[in-house]
């Protein structure tokens, strides 16, 4: 068997959308499984919408969902001279031809097939020119383009599909195509063809609507005398009205890097996105890295379109609440030590970073991070939910305030008594704590849920969260007195 080799082409005309790195995904884990080759391609030739913002954005979502790549990132736009060589490999076999026929031409054919309702197909009017009828149109500077001549033939292309299973497309409903246009420029399908036989690429998995083109692509691959790479087309991925994903009707809800920004973790989104149109036979559903590229197989991709439910109105569930619970669970599972870095990140960019949270704070960095989690979807809970393990400036539920610091018999001045309290506890550990409060509860005849919800709600901004006196250990005496006495102040 010949060596596995798979590409991930691109082209980088915006930003990396789920699309796009659902099939980067499915052709790393292929090669992954096969320890084999796994090519980056970048398909630029299109100048006037290739960026390199687009092209950065590729890279750099590419490298945070995890996907390594072993030969690239490779420009088409560099093998031009190849693509235009194969086309004139293709004229001197007879397998293409040149065609002289003006726009003007075309569209008059293409106009009259509209008005009788009919598919407009080129009538092959350049095909069969003489060598010196095409001499002489060239020497009289007649532009031209390269189309294939596509065989006249009363049967059909067919090829096997790994997932859509035979497909086959008469000759005679497939045009003879352009591959090189009237100003030198190669199209994509001669392109992505000729760059696929150079690379030695043994699988092509890719979106289903890369369908269409691939007769043409056998075409040439015939008439190259190539081998042909085995296809396998991925379903498509809709919109919970059953649209199809898109940049262009969905904006950056569909960006790789709005995922990112949101507070996902990588393998999350990978772990999501690998289930989008694919499933294992025990439905499992939660995969490592390790999991994922063992289980994983082209006879699991769905014929059936999968659907991404986006919720762009849900304050929570600002996408599609099955990938906030995979996150939330590689979120409060992961090890602590992996999850370090990205709460590091999040911190940082909300300006809550502590250089000794990574040196004398590490251990009660941990041991905080660990303890907060149980409760959080995304990352940015950290800096929201958990702001204030981190920062004194936190946020405070108003709901939360209004019932447990405000209103009859809320939390009166008591809060500035414990607050005093808690300043002369030694030490400060969960057996002196739990007794202090004991205490404080006789002394004040408070009820254990009104101390505790006052309390949480003065000390975190939040009226529910991990057990209490893990809370207090892990905010520490002297935030908690400072901020028991600004809760004080709210009775005023």
């Amino acid at each position: 068997m010949k060596p596995v080799v798979v590409r991930f082409a691109p082209s980088p005309t915006g930003y990396l959308h789920i699309g796009g790195a659902r099939t980067a995904i499915f052709n790393w884990l292929f090669a992954r499984q096969n320890e084999e080759k796994f090519i980056l391609r970048i398909e630029d030739t299109d100048a006037e919408r290739s960026t390199e913002d687009a092209i950065e954005g590729i890279l750099r979502g590419l490298e945070w969902l995890g996907l390594d790549w072993d030969e690239g990132p490779d420009f088409q736009s560099r093998h031009v001279k190849a693509h235009r060589a194969a086309a004139e490999q293709l004229l001197e076999s007879g397998h293409a031809y040149k065609c002289f026929c003006t726009k003007e031409e075309l569209d008059r054919k293409r106009e009259a097939a509209r008005k009788e309702k009919k598919t407009y197909q080129y009538d092959g009017a350049c095909r069969n020119l003489t060598p010196e009828e095409v001499k002489k149109r060239e020497a009289a500077g007649e532009p031209y383009i390269i189309r294939l001549k596509v065989p006249r033939r009363p049967d059909a292309v067919v090829f096997e599909d790994k997932v859509f299973g035979i497909i086959e497309k008469r000759y005679e409903d497939i045009e003879d195509f352009v591959l090189v246009r009237a100003n030198g420029q190669p199209l994509y399908v001669l392109a992505n063809a000729v760059d696929d036989i150079r690379d030695g690429v043994t699988h092509i998995i890719r979106g289903q609507d890369g369908l269409a083109n691939t007769p043409k692509q056998i075409l040439i691959y015939q008439s190259l005398d190539a081998p042909l790479p085995v296809f396998a087309h991925m379903s498509l991925t809709l919109d919970p009205q059953k649209a199809k994903i898109s940049k262009r009707r969905h904006g950056e809800q569909v960006a790789i890097h709005y995922y990112r920004e949101h507070g996902l973790l990588p393998w999350a989104m990978v772990n999501f996105l690998t289930l989008l149109g694919w499933a294992t036979t025990d439905s499992k559903e939660i995969f490592n890295p390790q999991e994922l590229v063992q289980a994983f197989h082209l006879q699991g991709i769905s014929r059936a379109n999968s659907v991404f439910n986006i919720q762009p109105n849900d304050p929570k569930f600002f996408t599609d609440p099955k990938l906030i619970n995979i996150n939330a669970h590689y979120l409060r599972n992961m090890p602590v030590e992996e999850l370090f870095p990205f709460v590091k990140q999040q911190l940082f960019s909300a300006g809550m970073w502590d250089t000794l949270f990574e040196s004398e704070k590490k251990e009660w960095f941990l041991k905080t991070v660990a303890l907060i989690r149980e409760r959080f979807h995304v990352l940015s809970d950290f800096t929201t939910l958990g702001a204030a393990y981190f920062s004194d400036a936190f946020p405070m539920d108003e709901t939360a305030v209004r019932k447990n610091l405000f209103g009859k018999d809320a939390a009166p001045a008591w809060l500035g008594d414990l607050a005093d309290q808690i300043d002369t506890l030694t030490p400060f550990d969960a057996k002196s704590v739990e007794a202090l409060l004991r205490e404080f509860l006789k002394a004040n005849n408070l009820k254990p849920g009104k101390l505790i919800n006052a309390v949480r709600t003065a000390v975190t901004g939040q009226s529910k969260g991990p057990e209490f006196i893990e809370v207090l250990l892990c905010i520490g005496p002297e935030r908690i007195s400072r901020r028991l006495r600004r809760a004080a102040v709210f009775q005023d």
